[in-house]
């Protein structure tokens, strides 16, 4: 994607925006409103808050809190046109859809005390801040007919053509939405998975998640070395399972269908946690050289190890065995052992990653629905990956008792005599912390032979029988 610059405006409907300019008209006090666009809030610059017409506004496409929905419909249906009236059914839809709890909340809110803080929309009536606000009047409209106060909204208007600062560029309405996203007053809270698509997007356009950040009121005074702090936490939790995911959709042959994953927070189905918890052990240990050779895996397995975690993934639910977050934070200790690692790469070469194309064809020979396919997959397949997993796991339970004192040390002199293991291999700024390392082992080891000795001569010591 072509990244976007400070100059280049967003390209304004004009017979939307004529619309707006002949029905808007002033609402009473407070008759303005100071919001987080450019440097208004520094400058305390108040803008008009206009009474907008519901049928005027419009959902925009690129909102944050749809993210995954209209990704997911675009690779299947096409581009959506936020223009288009079936288009912004579908939009209200992903929305309503979305976080319904909170949905209603608000709708009892507007309904007891009316609308309290404006909408923030171009000058073509597109929804920057305020898109479950318009769904929750819309809702209102249907319920109490002809009721006036719910068929018009509050909205600060932003510049239009020859206004003074002009045309909002796409780079300062992805700066605006974040801000308004960051900031929790009552609003729905981003899910997760949509939170990452919505970063990622915003990367993609010049928005650096470090300037992200710097929007949220947690790090406004944040340090360098805090900023750093914060924007590494974020690739963590945000970034690091996106690319898992990308990965995963990658290897069903599904790129770009984030419906799939999750629809959101209250989604049962969902699989971000185990994504969350699968990329953390992907970056720690998989994707780790010395956790590799420490542990004795073949770099050359973490491939099939991963195509593994994949499959039990798309299963989600493995009956009898913990939930599949568990299991992928207990994947390294599996694959760490030599015979549970073979268990989790069965999984890889026995079970197949889609059906054929004639088993996603129903009797009459018609495509099944991506539901139903997967449906049929996991029941083909989930006997397989059950039996492997619980191997693997049953495995990895018997190890622990049998980490005699003697085995554990073995291990440990086996792991430092390594034919991999080459002290000139080790970074110069790992230097130091290996020094660390290394005097920690010498020291632990005259302990343990210091304790032995200690052991031995007691032994020789004790008054024979004569």
């Amino acid at each position: 994607m072509a990244q976007i610059t400070q100059d280049k405006q967003r390209e304004i409907v004009t017979d939307f925006a004529k619309a707006i300019r002949e029905q808007k008209r002033p609402t009473a006090k407070p008759a303005k409103a100071v919001i987080n666009f450019r440097d208004d809030k520094l400058r305390s610059i108040e803008r008009d808050i206009e009474v907008v017409p519901i049928n005027l506004l419009r959902y925009r496409k690129d909102n944050g809190r749809i993210a995954s929905d209209v990704m997911n419909y675009e690779k299947l249906n096409g581009p959506l046109d936020e223009k288009d009236k079936d288009a912004q059914e579908v939009l209200r839809k992903f929305l309503e859809d979305k976080h319904p709890e909170m949905t209603d909340i608000l709708i009892k809110s507007i309904e007891h005390g009316g609308q309290n803080e404006p909408a923030i929309i171009t000058c073509d009536g597109f929804l920057i801040n305020g898109n479950r606000r318009k769904m929750s009047f819309e809702n209102l409209r249907k319920r109490y007919p002809g009721r006036a106060e719910y068929e018009t909204m509050k909205a600060v208007i932003l510049p239009g053509l020859g206004e003074a600062g002009g045309l909002p560029t796409l780079l300062e309405i992805e700066r605006l939405e974040n801000r308004y996203q960051l900031q929790s007053e009552g609003k729905s809270e981003y899910y997760g998975f949509d939170r990452a698509l919505s970063i990622k997007r915003k990367m993609e356009m010049g928005f650096t998640l470090a300037e992200q950040l710097h929007d949220d009121p947690r790090y406004a005074r944040a340090t360098p070395q805090e900023l750093d702090k914060a924007v590494k936490e974020c690739e963590r939790d945000y970034l690091w399972p996106l690319a898992c995911i990308d990965r995963y959709l990658q290897h069903f042959d599904r790129p770009g269908m984030y419906g799939t994953i999750s629809s959101g927070l209250s989604d049962k189905e969902g699989r971000w946690q185990a994504f969350i918890d699968y990329s953390k052990k992907y970056q720690s240990c998989f994707s780790n050289k010395q956790w590799l050779i420490a542990n004795d895996v073949d770099e050359d397995d973490i491939g099939e190890i991963e195509a593994a975690a994949f499959k039990m993934i798309k299963l989600r639910t493995l009956k009898g065995l913990p939930k599949i977050h568990y299991v992928m934070r207990e994947l390294p200790k599996i694959c760490a052992l030599k015979d549970s690692r073979k268990e989790i790469l069965k999984i890889a070469n026995e079970v197949e990653a889609s059906l054929s194309k004639e088993d996603c064809l129903d009797r009459d020979g018609n495509p099944l629905k991506l539901e139903d396919i997967d449906a049929k997959w996991a029941q083909r397949h989930q006997q397989t990956l059950i039996h492997h997993t619980k191997r693997a796991l049953d495995y990895v339970e018997t190890s622990h008792e049998k980490e005699t004192p003697l085995v554990l040390l073995e291990q440990a002199l086996k792991k430092l005599t390594h034919e991999n293991f080459e002290s000139e291999k080790i970074g110069s700024s790992d230097w130091e912390k290996a020094r660390e390392l290394a005097v920690e082992i010498q020291k632990r080891a005259k302990d343990i032979e210091h304790d032995i000795y200690n052991f031995q001569k007691s032994i020789r010591e004790l008054p024979r029988k004569k």
